[in-house]
């Protein structure tokens, strides 16, 4: 049975978003790769061939090679899948606004609420961001 291009692209983004970034984990509110905006293209060829680009937070992301390895794994089990390729960025062009809306609008929620909370004793909160701020 084959699968369309359009079909397998859409189970390739399922996969990819059930892998969870670490990072997001360990700071409590998990989220997977596609809802975090670390997913900048998914190509599928006719012929089953899987392109996947990962957009990287940082530079120093040490978590490229799990995403990788992860991502191959899980899309090499999906059907009609030929061959996958797994690429990723240089990690100087991520920013918040790729995350979904929804995780965008949490995360405002979330800031508004720590600033509102250290104004209101002695706790300082830093945010930290890499290039375009808030």
């Amino acid at each position: 049975m084959t699968t369309s291009t359009a079909t397998l692209q859409d189970e390739v983004l399922r996969v990819l978003d059930e892998i969870k970034d670490p990072c997001s984990v360990g700071f409590g509110d998990p989220m997977g790769l596609v809802e975090m905006g670390l997913v900048q293209s998914v190509d599928v060829s006719p012929a089953g061939e899987v392109t996947v680009r990962l957009r990287l937070t940082s530079p120093f992301c040490e978590m490229i090679g799990f995403f990788k390895n992860t991502a191959v794994d899980r899309i090499r089990g999906l059907p009609s899948v030929e061959s996958v390729t797994v690429e990723a960025d240089s990690g100087f062009d991520w920013s918040p606004e790729y995350m979904s809306p929804a995780r965008q609008e949490q995360r405002r929620q979330r800031l508004a609420a720590l600033r509102a909370s250290a104004r209101g004793g002695d706790t300082q909160v830093v945010v930290l961001s890499n290039r375009r701020g808030m």
